[in-house]
């Protein structure tokens, strides 16, 4: 092959990229969708933290499903009311007041106040050790303290600490995947409002539930005797608290011989 082929060669493939980038160019400007302005207007007032409470895929998905009319604003579990009513101004819609709702712990299984079953030191995943002989604490109703909460929480709202999960409620987003990938579905969602909590989860008897941990429901029902607003009842050998009853006076908190019955404080759950 001498140089005028190669060259001949070079310039038929040059012309045929050249073609085949203005077919392209074509093709683009054709078949071009112009992206809606409300999708970027929408992202912003979702944070893009795309943790997938809604069901979709990631923020920006949430934003054009809201667009096609297939998603409401309040599907968004992790935004507040200020955020929803951004969403409702760009869509020219009214959007209702969503109770603000936060995720709390139902257990204080820490190790200092928790016996444990055996130690465990294997792969780092509550899901798995809770299929492990009823898991590594003697309360079969006990926090695991693996982190699969942890690292579920795309807003670093969660830690544990002394082997049971804490929540700092100023991060939390109340988007309720931590309450999804707990195993013992000690994580729940409660109304901001709501500062009572009975945080034991203990089905056990008396005796059974107090060998296991320090800090578990005993059913005694002083605290439901102790409640002006008839908000405690005691049910299964466990306390269990009506938000929409209680006023937060704390005199629950007060005759409770297990602290089990504890005041969230404003800043951080401990």
């Amino acid at each position: 092959m001498n140089w005028t082929e190669i060259l001949l060669a070079l310039g038929i493939l040059s012309g045929i990229g050249v073609l085949f980038g203005i077919i392209l160019g074509i093709a683009a400007k054709k078949f071009y969708v112009e992206e809606d302005a409300r999708v970027e207007q929408l992202r912003s007032c979702l944070g893009g933290a795309n943790c997938g409470a809604c069901g979709y895929a990631g923020c920006e998905a949430f934003a054009k499903a809201l667009i096609e009319g297939a998603a409401i604003p309040s599907d968004c579990t992790a935004e507040g009311s200020e955020g929803l009513k951004q969403m409702g101004e760009i869509l020219h819609i009214n959007v209702a007041d969503r109770e603000p709702h936060v995720a709390r712990v139902i257990c204080q299984g820490a190790f200092s106040v928790s016996k444990r079953r055996y130690d465990y030191e294997g792969y780092s995943s509550c899901r798995a050790v809770a299929q492990m002989a009823g898991g590594n604490k003697l309360c079969h109703y006990s926090c695991i303290g693996l982190g699969d909460c942890v690292r579920k929480c795309a807003f670093g709202a969660i830690n544990i600490v002394d082997g049971v999960a804490i929540i700092n409620p100023n991060k939390c987003t109340a988007c309720g995947e931590c309450v999804m990938e707990c195993p013992r579905h000690v994580i729940r969602l409660v109304p901001t409002a709501s500062k009572v909590t009975v945080r034991c989860s203990n089905h056990e008897k008396a005796k059974a539930a107090k060998d296991a941990c320090m800090r578990a429901c005993i059913a005694c029902k002083r605290c439901m005797k102790a409640c002006p607003r008839d908000a405690i009842i005691v049910e299964n050998n466990l306390a269990y608290l009506d938000p929409s009853k209680c006023d937060n006076c704390g005199e629950c908190v007060k005759v409770c011989p297990s602290n089990c019955i504890v005041i969230q404080k404003d800043k951080c759950e401990n």
